[in-house]
């Protein structure tokens, strides 16, 4: 009990050397250097009574909102691509030239692996196949000899065939 309580007031007793240092230094400055001196005590005692805290209810270290942070850092790692393709689907619901030159390409990619993957078509190669599993409207944005927009600033993908197209990929 007196090593901790000596523990304890060593840094104290080092503050106060340094205030009456400070104090004899700066005579016109002599109510700001009390004023600074109170705080770093201040700081000092709250610092220790929440080690001391947390020392004896090691529970009480560890805040539900600590918990639920902790818990959501692994799978902020894998957002990244979620939120481009979020991004990519807000610029394509926004104008025809980001439907094709943003979306269109990860669309292309996706309909090419899953069509490969699960019912052995190529998109490009059987083109009437892929036309018949993907819809008409996936179908609509994923073939090869889709023309550039003229008017690059229309309307782009609205948020209803949006839902198809992504319902679409997913029953391949």
């Amino acid at each position: 009990m007196i090593r901790r309580v000596l523990s304890v007031s060593r840094l104290p007793l080092f503050f106060t050397v340094v205030a009456l240092i400070a104090l004899f230094s700066f005579t016109g400055r002599r109510e700001l250097v009390v004023h600074v001196y109170l705080l770093v005590l201040a700081a000092y005692a709250l610092g220790t009574l929440v080690a001391e805290i947390r020392r004896r209810n090691p529970v009480a270290a560890r805040s539900t909102l600590d918990l639920a942070l902790r818990s959501r850092r692994p799978r902020r790692e894998q957002l990244p691509d979620l939120e481009r393709v979020g991004r990519e689907l807000a610029l394509a619901s926004q104008t025809a030239a980001d439907l094709h030159f943003r979306l269109r390409p990860r669309l292309r990619r996706i309909a090419t692996q899953l069509l490969a993957a699960r019912r052995g078509i190529e998109l490009d190669a059987n083109p009437a196949a892929a036309r018949s599993a993907l819809g008409e409207e996936l179908w609509e944005i994923v073939r090869a000899d889709r023309e550039t927009p003229t008017r690059r600033h229309a309307k782009g993908l609205d948020p209803a065939k949006a839902d198809r197209i992504v319902a679409a990929l997913e029953r391949l």
